[in-house]
């Protein structure tokens, strides 16, 4: 019996011993029966000593896969790259200058036409360069039609629109609130992308956490000008040219101070390679309609705190009548500085998905910005936070779809300021805004 026993309980830790071998080995064996392995999508993050060179070799069918690619410096030094599953790449390059980056024709899949099989990249530090290389296959024709162009454009429109509706619903309601045409406005949008960059990018913060530090800095940082400047301004009964020429003197400092400490290098939150989604003939990346979807989510919060909550209510009254909303018992005070604290955080929201998702900032962006914002202000009528989204949404769609009609896209800019002026000579109040008798 005492045998018998011992025979079962050696098999029993066999049996147990086996099945532990298996689930051991069943990886390994399910990597060797899965055939050739393709190349996997790497992360390169630009620094202020390193620089990022990526591309994606696709053709109109898809991604290509297993397509080996040369990076050659000035010195003559190649590196080799493999594109990865989707077809993207990257190499990162610890030299500033020009890069030629050249596909390997042999790896290519059979019947494809190489149209531009080299391009010269410049690499520059903190900051990661496309190279466009043109792959198709032999039986392509171009045959992109106006109206995919403009339905791509007006995609592109609206996007542009919603970032620039977060940053200009602020300015309007600090305009209304004070009358104050805030000419700094835009270095916070800049101040949001430089903060996104050196949170998510250098200190290496999750793209969420660091989304929400960047939005609650730039809050402060409004309520501390308020505190520090504009109400200390107002009380000695400051004039608002004066503030205006303050606001100017405010937006030069912060220029030069981004550019002092980030560079003058353009910057994007960059937390991975962005995957592309096909709609019909529109093409977009995740990261574009999680920012598209962030903008619409915080804009109907604003519009439903204006419209439907008690400081809403006070914010508009202050807005129409300052006077007689003190004389109501309102702090006028407390409502302004509010409004500066939720217009900055608005403004360093829309930096930070502008860098992600457009172009990047750099130290003198705001320029360029403060002209759109300014426009959609204006157009949707000055004071007015509806009338700015509006406003918005228009500059927005006059960018990107004034190159599709003809307009060289240098002149895009000036499309959207030209269509401002037609309106105002025919609505000098704007779109949403009340006619007010002058004198």
């Amino acid at each position: 019996m005492k045998s018998r026993h011992v025979v079962r309980e050696r098999s029993v830790h066999r049996g147990v011993a086996g099945l532990i071998l298996t689930l051991l080995l069943a990886p390994l064996l399910a990597l060797i029966s899965s055939g050739p392995a393709h190349a996997v999508d790497t992360l390169c993050l630009p620094g202020p000593d390193k620089a990022c060179i990526a591309g994606t070799i696709r053709t109109e069918d898809g991604p290509l896969a297993d397509v080996k690619l040369t990076v050659t410096d000035e010195a003559g030094t190649v590196t080799e790259v493999t594109t990865g599953e989707t077809g993207k790449w990257n190499v990162q390059v610890d030299k500033e200058g020009p890069y030629v980056v050249k596909i390997d024709e042999a790896s290519l899949p059979k019947d494809l036409d190489v149209v531009k099989d080299n391009v010269t990249v410049k690499a520059k530090f903190g900051a990661t360069m496309p190279a466009l290389l043109t792959v198709r296959t032999a039986s392509y024709s171009d045959s992109t039609s106006k109206f995919d162009q403009l339905l791509q454009s007006t995609v592109n429109g609206l996007r542009l629109g919603l970032l620039l509706a977060l940053a200009s619903v602020g300015l309007s309601l600090i305009y209304g609130t004070t009358g104050l045409s805030n000419f700094a406005h835009a270095e916070q949008v800049t101040l949001g992308g430089m903060l996104g960059y050196l949170l998510i990018n250098v200190h290496g913060l999750n793209i969420w956490l660091g989304g929400l530090l960047v939005v609650i800095l730039c809050a402060f940082s409004g309520y501390f000008q308020d505190r520090v400047l504009w109400q200390p301004l107002r009380r000695r009964g400051l004039g608002l040219t004066q503030m205006i020429i303050v606001t100017i003197g405010l937006s030069l400092a912060l220029q030069y101070v981004y550019q002092y400490l980030v560079g003058a290098g353009t910057v994007r939150v960059v937390q991975d390679n962005p995957s592309v989604r096909e709609f019909g003939s529109v093409t977009i990346t995740n990261q574009s309609l999680v920012a598209m979807a962030i903008s619409i989510v915080v804009l109907l919060a604003v519009g439903y705190a204006l419209l439907r909550t008690r400081v809403g209510r006070a914010t508009r009254a202050v807005s129409d009548n300052p006077a007689l909303a003190s004389a109501s018992g309102i702090d006028t005070d407390k409502v302004i500085r509010l409004v500066w604290t939720v217009a900055m955080g608005l403004a360093g929201l829309s930096g930070l998905l502008y860098a992600l998702v457009v172009n990047g900032v750099k130290w003198d962006s705001g320029l360029q910005i403060l002209l759109l914002l300014f426009a959609a202000v204006t157009l949707g009528g000055l004071g007015t936070a509806f009338g700015a989204l509006i406003g918005a949404l228009i500059i927005g769609l006059v960018v990107e779809v004034s190159p599709v009609v003809g307009m060289p896209g240098d002149f895009k800019y000036a499309t959207a300021l030209l269509i401002l002026i037609l309106l105002l000579l025919v609505r000098p109040q704007g779109l949403l805004g009340k006619p007010q008798r002058v004198g």
